[in-house]
């Protein structure tokens, strides 16, 4: 999956909405869990149709509200350091207040 040459430089919000499973890889990413996320759009909180397989570097679940980093910063957590990687799950997201309105509360859910 290619991303837009853009991302590299924001982190996305996205919600995680399914598990990659990789029996063989590469030897330095054996125990990374894998997770599909769809880029949402904060207004609507609706899926944008955008995904992305990225490594969970902060214990993310089904469901949650996330935010991913592409790139060479995707290799900058203690989870994917030094290991190859183009998308990494940096954070989970508590809340999400827009024009003054909160729009998503974790854990009104």
């Amino acid at each position: 999956m290619r991303l837009p040459h853009n991302l590299g430089d924001a982190m996305v919000l996205a919600k995680v909405v399914g598990t990659v499973v990789a029996a063989h890889k590469e030897a330095r990413l054996e125990g990374i869990k894998f997770l599909l996320v769809e880029r949402i759009d904060p207004a609507t909180m609706q899926g944008k149709g955008d995904y992305a397989v990225a490594m969970d570097a902060v214990g993310a679940g089904l469901g949650e509200i996330v935010f991913y980093v592409a790139g060479s910063s995707s290799r900058l957590t203690a989870v994917t350091e030094g290991k190859p990687s183009d998308a990494s799950i940096i954070a989970i997201v508590d809340n999400i207040e827009l024009d003054g309105t909160l729009v998503y509360r974790k854990d009104a859910v």
